[in-house]
């Protein structure tokens, strides 16, 4: 019997979503909003009038919504149908902990439940190429790779409940900081009177913004490996020399003063001579954790 999938939410994403599930197994739909069925009205999805409807005659379902309350209501309702999925895909933005939340939910009504957050556009969503980030029960993770199969272009299945959204949410605190970060340094470029395009041009190159991630966490910090390389002192220096600029250059900074405070920190903990990835040190002992996979 072919699988059927209902998508509850059919906003950008839900129906971007819409539009890679079109065609490859019956389709059916809801939104709060009745007029979001002219945005799916070139898939073919059969609208159905409440959470309800939906849950009756889908196998899985799909949540796309915009805030945490409404997953909880659309579980709810789904447990007041007649017949219950079997299988919750939760794409929304939601915390590790709201997941948990949800995932409990399902499992009082006999479903499963995977947080599948999704990392990327609604271009590559409508492709059927997402890239989705799951957390769950290796059990329920199978059961629902199948029609993840259907719109992905790779999937990563990360541990329990939660992790898939957790990582969503670190990727996108991540890319949010960096945004502010990057304006801050166009800003004061500008005021350099220095071309935006060679500023992009030197901060993409391999050693630019990418050496961080590549070079310093990766190679340096999963590996304890702080010998060698630009110290913690030259760092600090180099950061004192920004904030100069930026009182030199009248361009407030944000994120770089608050990044500047740690390499204070270090100093004060005799880091001094250690490559700044060391930093991480101090994460290590806040957190109590260890950054190594081993």
């Amino acid at each position: 019997m072919t699988e059927t999938i209902g998508l509850v939410g059919l906003g950008n994403a839900g129906a971007a979503l819409a539009r890679g599930f079109s065609g490859q197994r019956p389709l059916f739909g809801h939104d709060l909003d009745p007029a979001r069925a002219e945005a799916v009205s070139g898939c073919e999805l059969e609208w159905m009038k409440s959470v309800v409807d939906v849950a009756d005659i889908a196998d899985t379902v799909i949540l796309s919504l915009p805030r945490p309350e409404a997953s909880r209501n659309a579980i709810a309702a789904l447990n007041n149908a007649s017949c219950p999925p079997k299988m919750v895909i939760e794409t929304s933005t939601i915390t590790p902990k709201v997941a948990q939340e949800l995932s409990d939910m399902c499992t009082k009504m006999g479903a499963g439940f995977v947080d599948a957050a999704i990392a990327g556009g609604v271009q590559t969503m409508a492709e059927g190429k997402v890239t989705f980030l799951v957390g769950g029960e290796v059990h329920d993770f199978e059961r629902a790779r199948p029609v993840l199969d259907l719109v992905a272009k790779k999937i990563h299945y990360l541990g329990p409940v939660g992790a898939g959204s957790g990582i969503k949410v670190v990727n996108n605190a991540v890319m949010h900081a960096v945004m502010v970060v990057l304006i801050e340094a166009g800003a004061m470029a500008k005021k350099l009177d220095v071309p935006m395009s060679k500023l992009v041009e030197i901060l993409s190159r391999p050693d630019g913004m990418m050496r961080p991630l590549d070079h310093r966490f990766r190679e340096r910090i999963l590996k304890g490996d702080f010998e060698g390389g630009m110290s913690v002192a030259n760092a600090r220096k180099d950061s004192v020399l920004a904030l100069e600029t930026s009182q030199d250059t009248g361009v407030p900074l944000f994120a770089t003063l608050a990044a500047h405070t740690p390499y204070e920190i270090a100093g004060q903990m005799g880091l001094d001579s250690l490559d700044y990835a060391a930093l991480s040190k101090l994460w290590e002992g806040w957190c109590d954790i260890k950054f190594s996979d081993d």
